[in-house]
């Protein structure tokens, strides 16, 4: 086998190798992007529960009405 074959096989394998990391990475980077926009989702609802609990409004009135700071009975 010639040096050129030789060299031609290694180049081969390197691409091929590459190839497949670049997969690899493609779909891991695929997965992370899914997992942020299930985290973002999460946050927004979150954070309108938050709102809402912080701010009633007429249409979405809390249980207990506002949050008042006051001293528990035992003190």
């Amino acid at each position: 086998m010639t040096t050129d074959m030789k060299r031609l096989e290694e180049i081969e394998r390197t691409i091929a190798y590459q190839d497949q990391q670049i997969q690899d990475l493609s779909d891991m980077v695929n997965a992370q992007w899914k997992d942020i926009d299930k985290l973002k989702k999460h946050l927004a609802r979150a954070k309108e529960r938050l709102e809402n609990l912080e701010n009633p409004s007429p249409e979405n009135p809390s249980e207990d009405g506002p949050m008042v700071h006051e001293k528990p009975p035992h003190y």
